[in-house]
C-alpha cells in the first residue's frame, strides 16, 4: 500500500471511530425559512444554499444519522417581534434591527414560519430543537451545552450556516467545551463560495474533521 494510501485509510478509520452513533449528535445550525429561505436577511446567502445543494446533503445526514440512533440537534434563533432581548452591538444585528425598526420585519420571529426549520429537515419526533433569542451562536446561554451531555455526547457532526461567521463560532464553542467536531463540507454554506471554501480548508480544517456528506453516511452504514 502506498504512503497516500495508508494515510487515507489512517484518516477513514479515525473518522469513523469519532462519529460512533453512540456517542455523536449532528448539530444543525440555522437551518430556518427567515435563515436561507423566502425573507431572509441576507439573499446573498440564500443564492449559495440553493446553488450549493447544501439543504439536501444536511438532510441527507440527519436522515442517517437518524437511522443509525445518533440525535439531531437543531440550534435555531428565534427572536422577538419587539426586539426585547438582543443587542445591537454589530453590523449584523444592527442590519436585523434596522429592517425590525423601519420595516417591522422580523424573519425568524419566534412563532412564525420564518423560524422554523426548513421542511427537508424537520423536525423528527426524536430530533431536539434549541432556540436562542440573541448572541451569534448556539452554544452562548443555552442549553445545548447540557442537552449534548446529558446525550452522552463526544462528537458533533455540524452543519448549517454561515461558514463566515456562525459555523466558526459553533465549532470554535464545541472545540473549547471538550467536544470532537467533524465538519460536514457540502452540509454547511456562505458567502462569497469560494471565501467559505477558503474558511473551511485554512481554519476549520485545523480544528476539525473535515468531510463530506456521502463519506460520513457510507461509514454510518
Amino acid at each position: 500500500m502506498s504512503t497516500n494510501a495508508e494515510a487515507e485509510a489512517k484518516r477513514v478509520e479515525r473518522l469513523g471511530s469519532l462519529v460512533d452513533p453512540a456517542t455523536t449528535a449532528v448539530v444543525t445550525m440555522e437551518m430556518q425559512n427567515g435563515v436561507i429561505g423566502e425573507g431572509a436577511l441576507f439573499p446573498a446567502l440564500v443564492d449559495e444554499v440553493v446553488a450549493s445543494g447544501m439543504v439536501a446533503a444536511a438532510a441527507s445526514v440527519c436522515d442517517a444519522a437518524r437511522g443509525v440512533g445518533a440525535r439531531v440537534v437543531h440550534c435555531t434563533a428565534e427572536h422577538r417581534l419587539d426586539g426585547a432581548g438582543q443587542a445591537e452591538n454589530c453590523k449584523v444585528f444592527a442590519m436585523a434591527e434596522k429592517l425590525r425598526r423601519d420595516q417591522g420585519i422580523v424573519p425568524t420571529a419566534a412563532g412564525t414560519p420564518g423560524a422554523a426549520l426548513v421542511s427537508e429537515l424537520g423536525p423528527e419526533p426524536a430530533d431536539i430543537v434549541v432556540a436562542r433569542i440573541h448572541g451569534m451562536t448556539p452554544f452562548m446561554s443555552t442549553s445545548l451545552d447540557q442537552v449534548l451531555r446529558n446525550l452522552g455526547t463526544t462528537t458533533i457532526v455540524a452543519l448549517g450556516v454561515s461558514v463566515n461567521i456562525g459555523m466558526l463560532g459553533l465549532c470554535i464553542n464545541a472545540i473549547d467545551l471538550g467536544y470532537q467536531v467533524v465538519l460536514v463540507r457540502d452540509g454547511v454554506a456562505g458567502v462569497p463560495a469560494a471565501y467559505a471554501e477558503s474558511v473551511i480548508d485554512n481554519t476549520l480544517s485545523m480544528i476539525a474533521t473535515i468531510t463530506t456528506s456521502a463519506e460520513l453516511i457510507d461509514l454510518w452504514r
